[in-house]
C-alpha cells in the first residue's frame, strides 16, 4: 500500500499511520474529512457546517497537502482503515 507515495507496510501499520496523518490536521479539516468519508458532497459539507464551497475545496486541498494525498478516494481509505483484530 501507498501513503503520500511511499509504500508501507499493511494491517497495524496501515492504521497508525492514518491515526498519525489525519491527528496532524486542525479541527476544522478533520471535521470536513470526516463528512467527506461519509459520502457528503462539498456542496453538503458547505451546506452544513455554515462555509461557501469553495472554502470547503480549500480545505480538503490543503489536506490533500499535508497528507500528500491526490483525492478523495484516497482521503476516504485513510479515514475507513479497519483496525486490526
Amino acid at each position: 500500500m501507498l501513503f503520500g507515495g511511499v509504500p508501507i507496510q499493511t494491517g497495524r501499520a496501515v492504521h497508525s499511520m492514518s491515526a498519525i496523518a489525519l491527528s496532524s490536521l486542525t479541527a476544522r479539516q478533520r471535521e470536513i474529512v470526516m463528512l467527506a468519508a461519509n459520502g457528503l458532497s462539498n456542496k453538503e459539507i458547505a451546506r452544513r457546517l455554515g462555509l461557501s464551497e469553495g472554502t470547503v475545496k480549500l480545505h480538503l486541498h490543503n489536506v490533500y497537502t499535508r497528507l500528500g494525498i491526490r483525492n478523495r478516494t484516497v482521503l476516504v481509505g485513510l479515514v475507513h482503515t479497519p483496525t486490526p483484530a
